[in-house]
């Protein structure tokens, strides 16, 4: 069985053909071609709270370290709805001196679990900076550490939300629905999740208006859709624009599935959103997309959910406290 399962491993990889090639030739590089994203929530907040409360010891530990480890030792699989004895037995023997490298040579499946994890949690924990007003008004800001990125939605907005990740879909032609719907009034302020930079901003048949996202890393394509009609986006935005985790991006409404721009054709107001990990520039519009379930991801960032409030000269909602997530040297 193991021997099966490494062999499907394996078959994830680009399998460069190793063959002579000229000296103005390149050989095809090597990157993954094909992942799923399946570690439950108890596990994210299990890894998560072992990063953050050593982070300022002499025995630090990387939350996606842990949780690629646990995988590795679970063949790929994690069990459901249960924490990993195996992360909590890592934690214990690294804080007794050992090392990563010592707890992993032997999996062979880990540094495939490591880059594939890597490439969807890298964004989301790490140092960030925060303006607070003391009890006197005095403001300051304050270096802090834990989790960085932002739930999609505003703080204070009511929705609901189940894994839907692969359900059938048939506007336009028979398809899997590649993202998580949250429903949610019309109008609700869309939040962005992570720092990044617009790679798309208007009108998309299936998706209405939306808007796309790509972290500062490039590994991580945040896709938001079906937003609200004659006013979808915070005015601010641009494509190239950069645009910080916290941030108001738009507004959930139920537009799409129409050729013909500014239409409600969408039953239900909701956002559409997706997560696209990108290892090679071919991967982004081609064949070989992946697009992961972010249902677990999603519970996770509802620890931090970013409060906002209304300006009335604009029209536009805005976040009410400023951070500053990008990891400080």
């Amino acid at each position: 069985m193991r021997r099966i399962i490494t062999i499907l491993i394996a078959a994830m990889l680009t399998i460069s053909s190793f063959e002579t090639v000229s000296a103005n030739e390149q050989a095809p590089r090597e990157f993954i071609k094909w992942m799923e994203f399946d570690v439950p929530i108890e596990v994210l907040a299990q890894a998560m709270d072992y990063d953050v409360k050593l982070n300022s010891t002499d025995t630090p530990v990387c939350w996606i370290d842990l949780i690629a480890y646990g995988a590795a030792r679970h063949w790929g699989k994690y069990p459901n709805n249960a924490k990993c004895a195996h992360i909590s037995s890592a934690v214990k023997r690294i804080t007794a001196g050992e090392s990563m490298d010592d707890l992993t040579s032997e999996l062979k499946l880990f540094s495939f679990h490591r880059e594939a994890y890597g490439a969807v949690l890298s964004g989301m924990l790490g140092e960030y900076e925060i303006k607070v007003v003391n009890a006197n008004g005095a403001k300051s800001r304050e270096t802090r550490y834990g989790l960085r990125a932002f739930f999609p939605l505003a703080r204070g907005y009511n929705y609901s939300h189940f894994d839907d990740f692969g359900e059938s879909r048939s506007y336009g032609y028979k398809r899997k629905h590649l993202g998580h719907d949250f429903m949610a009034r019309v109008g609700t302020p869309v939040i962005a999740v992570e720092d990044g930079y617009i790679e798309a901003l208007g009108w998309n048949r299936y998706g209405g208006w939306r808007i796309g996202i790509r972290s500062v890393d490039r590994k991580r394509y945040y896709y938001y859709a079906h937003l609200r009609r004659d006013h979808p986006f915070h005015k601010s935005l641009e494509e190239g624009a950069f645009v910080s985790a916290g941030d108001v991006i738009g507004y959930i409404g139920m537009t799409g599935y129409s050729t013909e721009e500014n239409v409600n054709n969408i039953n239900v107001p909701h956002l559409h959103f997706g997560l696209q990990i990108i290892f090679d520039e071919s991967q982004k519009d081609g064949y070989n997309q992946i697009w992961v379930d972010v249902y677990d991801i999603v519970k996770l960032l509802s620890k931090n959910k970013m409060p906002v409030q209304r300006n009335e000269e604009t029209r536009d909602f805005e976040r009410t406290f400023e951070t500053n997530s990008v990891v400080i040297d």
